[in-house]
């Protein structure tokens, strides 16, 4: 069942939405070569925690990490580990923070020094696709416009567009309805409403979309090794239109 929020449990979303993004900020400042995701999983913990906020993805289903840091090919849920990130790399480092009970979620993919152009491009393609998903996420619309424009955007730029994991509504808990696909055809699937928070979060791969499973049951890589890079954001649906409660101001 999709749950319309209020004003209040916005605002306390937005409060969160705040720490996350100001996070992120800081977080470009120490990705560089040399440093290792566990090092950043442990840079976030401390931060948030500075900040009064703490991990609502840390102990879900049982994961170990604050943060998941996904390399190269890796589309989601990578494990934050001890190796490396070394030039040429790109990383995307996804947390969902919880600050009084409101929660946001939101990822940013990271250069890591001296990317190739066709890196640079996937992360540009990806995060302007998140943007053309957010300006269909207007009261009135269907959640099926949102996944159209993002898909057509992607695909006109000769990139794939991941089908397995999805944007999400998000609300006391991390994973809520509706579901948010980033495909698909307009004026298909639930209506938008004002009070409706989610999240949109295009996976964009170089190669194909498909995808398979590691071994440990959580990190998600490209079926053919492929460069992968996501971005996201947690929005909130207002009469005014879409507010992004995870935006880095």
């Amino acid at each position: 069942m999709i749950t319309l929020k209020t004003d209040e449990q916005i605002k306390l979303m937005h409060a969160a939405g705040r720490v996350v993004a100001s996070c992120h900020k800081e977080l470009a400042k120490i990705i560089k070569p040399g440093i290792t995701t566990i090092e950043i999983d442990q840079f976030v913990e401390h931060y948030l925690h500075k900040h009064g906020a703490t991990s609502a993805q840390k102990g879900y289903y049982g994961y170990e990490y604050v943060t998941c840091a996904s390399i190269n090919d890796e589309i989601c849920h990578g494990f934050p580990r001890n190796e490396p990130l070394k030039d040429g790399d790109i990383v995307t480092i996804d947390m969902v923070v919880d600050l009084d009970g409101g929660l946001a979620d939101s990822a940013w993919t990271y250069p890591v020094g001296n990317i190739t152009k066709e890196a640079k491009k996937l992360m540009d393609i990806s995060r302007e696709a998140l943007y053309k998903g957010i300006e269909k996420a207007v009261a009135g619309n269907r959640i099926g416009d949102i996944g159209h424009a993002i898909q057509e955007y992607v695909e006109g730029h000769g990139f794939s567009i991941v089908r397995d994991f999805v944007g999400h509504g998000i609300g006391a808990k991390i994973h809520e309805a509706p579901q948010i696909p980033h495909f698909g055809l307009p004026n298909r699937g639930p209506r938008i409403k004002e009070g409706m928070v989610i999240t949109i979060e295009p996976m964009v791969n170089i190669g194909s979309w498909e995808s398979k499973m590691d071994s440990n049951g959580w990190t998600v890589r490209t079926m053919d090794g492929s460069l992968s890079a996501q971005y996201e954001h947690t929005i909130a649906i207002t009469k005014k239109g879409p507010i992004l409660l995870t935006e880095q101001l």
